[in-house]
C-alpha cells in the first residue's frame, strides 16, 4: 500500500513559498496528494492563506489532485496573532506536533517546509520533528533568488517561471523518535513532551540552587533567604539586625557561588533580583 505524502509548511506572508515548494516537490516526481498550512491569524497572514488557496482550485494543484487544509493556531480556542510570549511558543509547538503526530499515526510520509512564517515557527517545528519524524522524511529550505523574490513578494506569482533558478534545499536530520523509540513511547501527546521538560528543568534548578546553599554558612543562608522572599538591601538589613555594609559583604559571597552554579559571564551583572528569581520557590519549600 503507497504512503499518503503529505507537505507540512509553516506560512507568514508569503504564499509562493508554499507554491513554490510543492512545484519542486512535483517536478522530483513527490506524490504530494496534500499540503497541511499552519498559520498564526495577524490580517496578513490571513490574506496570505487566501491567495495560497486560489492555487489550490477544486482541489487541485496545476491539475494534480490535492487538497489544501489550513491550520490555525490557537490558545484558548482564540486565534493567536503573534508569538509574543512563552504560552505562544507553547501553542505554536503544540500545534505543529499535534499535525505531525497525526499524520504519522496515519502512516503518512511528510516532507516539512520550513522557510515560510516567523523564525521561531521554524524552530519550534524542527524540535517538534525530531521527536517523531521517521527515514523517508524530509525536511526542507526554500531558496528563491532574489529577482524572482521581488517579483513574487505577497503571492505576486505563485507558479514560479521555468528555469527561475528555485530550489529546494534538503536539511539534515536526527529522527530521535525513530533511533530511540522509547521517547515516542513517553511523550504521545505534546502536552506530556512540555511537562516532562518542565519537569527537568525544575529538577536542574533545584540541583544548582542545592549547589549554592550547601556552600554557604548559617548567616549567608538567612541573608539569601530574605532576599529569595523579595526584600532589599534595607529591608534585609532592618530584618535580620545587620549593617548594610555587613549584608553586601554577604551577598557578594552568595553571588560569587550563584556565579559559578549557573556559570554566569563575569562581565554581567547580577544582583538580589536574580537571588529572588531563583531562589523564592526553593527557599519556601524549606519551610
Amino acid at each position: 500500500m503507497t504512503k499518503r505524502t503529505v507537505l507540512v509548511a509553516t506560512l507568514g506572508g508569503q504564499p509562493q513559498i508554499v507554491t513554490f515548494a510543492l512545484q519542486r516537490l512535483h517536478e522530483h516526481g513527490v506524490p504530494i496528494t496534500e499540503v497541511a498550512v499552519l498559520h498564526l491569524s495577524r490580517p496578513r497572514y490571513l490574506r496570505a492563506l487566501r491567495r495560497l488557496g486560489q492555487a489550490f482550485p477544486g482541489d487541485e494543484f496545476l491539475g494534480r489532485r490535492c487538497h489544501l487544509r489550513p491550520v490555525p493556531i490557537r490558545v484558548d480556542d482564540e486565534p493567536l496573532p503573534d508569538i509574543r510570549g512563552e504560552e505562544d511558543v507553547n501553542a505554536v509547538w503544540r500545534a505543529i506536533y499535534q499535525v505531525i503526530r497525526q499524520l504519522k499515526d496515519d502512516g503518512a510520509q511528510i516532507h516539512l517546509l520550513l522557510t515560510g512564517g516567523r523564525r521561531m515557527m521554524a524552530l519550534l517545528g524542527v524540535s517538534a520533528a525530531m521527536l517523531q519524524l521517521e527515514p523517508g522524511d524530509q525536511i526542507w529550505h526554500l531558496y528563491t533568488p532574489d529577482a524572482l523574490l521581488k517579483k513574487a513578494r505577497d503571492g505576486a506569482i505563485l507558479i514560479a517561471p521555468p528555469n527561475s533558478g528555485v530550489r529546494l534545499l534538503r536539511t539534515p536530520i536526527a529522527p530521535l523518535g525513530a533511533y530511540f523509540p522509547a521517547i515516542q513511547v513517553l511523550t504521545r501527546t505534546p502536552d506530556e513532551v512540555l511537562a516532562r521538560s518542565t519537569r527537568w528543568l525544575d529538577e536542574q534548578q533545584q540541583a544548582l540552587c542545592e549547589k549554592v546553599w550547601a556552600a554557604l554558612s548559617p548567616r549567608e543562608r538567612d541573608v539569601l533567604r530574605v532576599f529569595a522572599e523579595g526584600k532589599n538591601r534595607r529591608e534585609a538589613a532592618a530584618a535580620l539586625h545587620l549593617s548594610i555594609k555587613t549584608i553586601d559583604a554577604h551577598k557578594s559571597k552568595i553571588l560569587g557561588e550563584c556565579r559559578v552554579a549557573w556559570d554566569v559571564d563575569e562581565g554581567k551583572r547580577i544582583d538580589y533580583h536574580f537571588l529572588r528569581e531563583k531562589f523564592q520557590d526553593y527557599v519556601r519549600q524549606l519551610r
